[in-house]
């Protein structure tokens, strides 16, 4: 049987990965901004995928480091991984992906990632590869529309959604829903035609590739404790609610800013 030591972690194209992403992630979505592109391979077959590119909301998260390079950090967009791979595939492949971009990019201090604990995980996989835990918060970013479809505030608001295939996306649910174009700068015109906040929680993770950054990290890290006693936990999809968990009020968080195994 085959184990997590058998698979092979290597750069491949971005129309591999999109492939990969789009047919296992639980968005069944990729980031557009994704440059870097590693895949997973077991006996010879491509059953995983690891994107990373820059910060959708750069600005703002570049100043969790202090005195990082515009071109300092890189954000993981997307992982996912076929429910072929072996257990612990995805520590695994994340540690090798991590070193790779530590040797080959050393300009590249730290890497950001969020776990969706509103719709996929609370982020085992950040917490078993040496991530530091920065932020836990009332998802205030993916909205469950009427019909049932679900979008990440930045993809459909026009603020964030700049992009050629972020115009598009607000302009067509703009037009889906009756709400004028030129009002979707933020999400409160769908929210008022009854979308809202998935139930939930966003994790935010920091790894460091020079350990000397995260004496610059400008917020405190949280132990990882306090996901349970946040009431936080879950796991593939499903909350874990353990009965000495608190469950935190509607404006509590921790922190400053804000189908197969996937991340978010």
């Amino acid at each position: 049987m085959a184990s997590a030591k058998d698979i092979v972690v290597k750069p491949i194209k971005a129309a591999d990965a999109t492939r990969i992403v789009k047919s296992v992630h639980y968005s069944g979505s990729v980031a557009a901004n994704s440059q870097l592109h590693f895949g997973v391979f077991l006996e010879n077959r491509l059953l995983g995928a690891m994107q990373f590119g820059p910060s959708m909301d750069k600005k703002k998260s570049i100043t969790l480091v202090r005195d990082t390079g515009w071109n300092g950090f890189l954000e993981l967009n997307r992982m996912a991984f076929h429910d072929l791979l072996p257990r612990n595939s995805e520590s695994r492949a994340l540690g090798i992906a991590l070193r790779m971009i530590r040797k080959h990019y050393p300009h590249i201090e730290w890497v950001l990632s969020f776990s969706d604990a509103a719709q996929c995980g609370d982020g085992t996989i950040y917490r078993a590869s040496g991530f530091v835990l920065t932020a836990i918060k009332k998802n205030k970013a993916i909205i469950r529309f009427p019909d049932g479809e679900t979008f990440s505030q930045l993809s459909i608001s026009n603020n964030g959604g700049s992009s050629k295939n972020g115009c598009a996306l607000c302009r067509r649910l703009c037009e889906k829903w009756g709400v004028p174009y030129f009002t979707a700068s933020t999400v409160k015109p769908f929210l008022d035609i009854g979308a809202s906040w998935l139930p939930g929680f966003q994790l935010r993770y920091v790894y460091f590739l020079n350990p000397a950054a995260r004496e610059r990290l400008t917020v405190p890290v949280i132990p990882f404790s306090r996901i349970a006693e946040m009431g936080a936990s879950m796991y593939r999809g499903q909350s874990v609610r353990p009965k000495q968990a608190t469950t935190a009020t509607s404006g509590e968080a921790v922190g400053q800013n804000q189908p197969g195994r996937s991340k978010q």
